[in-house]
Order: C-alpha cells, then structure tokens, then sequence
C-alpha cells in the first residue's frame, strides 16, 4: 500500500499549516514538529489526521 507524509497529506488536502493544526487542536508549530518527526505522533493524531485529510490512516506516514 502507498505511504505519504504527514506534511503530504496536509497539502494534498488544500491546508495550511495554520489550518491544519487549528482543526487538529495542536498549535502550527507543534504540527510542524510533528511533521519532521512523524515518530512523535500519536495513534489519537493520526486518527484525527485520517478524518481531516480524508485520507485513510494506512495511507498515512512514510
């Protein structure tokens, strides 16, 4: 199956960083923390990344 970053599947799905985060309930600056790390998000996060990004989680993280 196909992987993309986080950051990725943030783009694909027309967001800013700003935007992203806010509807996440993290601020931009974690989100892009977390972006490089992606070892640091949560199964919660990706969970809600999943829903926002419309994007299913097996899709998700390289």
């Amino acid at each position: 199956m196909p992987k993309i970053t986080a950051k990725a599947a943030r783009v694909n799905a027309n967001l800013t960083l700003k935007e992203a985060a806010k509807k996440l309930g993290v601020s931009y600056q974690n989100l892009s923390i977390l972006e490089n790390d992606e070892d640091k998000i949560t199964l919660g996060l990706a969970k809600k990344m999943s829903q926002i990004y419309q994007i299913p989680m097996d899709f998700i993280f390289k």
